[in-house]
């Protein structure tokens, strides 16, 4: 599977990768998306959201796109 965090591309097996997600969750408190995946992409993000609509028009964005998406919602 292949991760971008930051600038930089990450090559990482799927089990590696879900250990990450762990720790990214809990930088993006309350309330943010921390990452998106598709297939064998994935993206680790920072995005911090204002209010809880914010966040649901964000969700929807990226999965309009077709990834999934991991999110804290408080």
């Amino acid at each position: 599977m292949k991760v971008k965090v930051g600038p930089r591309m990450y090559q990482m097996s799927k089990k590696r990768y879900r250990e990450l997600l762990e720790v990214a969750r809990q930088q993006v408190l309350p309330i943010g998306v921390y990452a998106i995946e598709k297939s064998d992409y994935a993206e680790l993000r920072n995005d911090h959201c204002v209010s809880v609509t914010k966040l649901k028009a964000t969700v929807r964005e990226f999965r309009q796109q077709g990834f999934k998406v991991h999110y804290n919602s408080r």
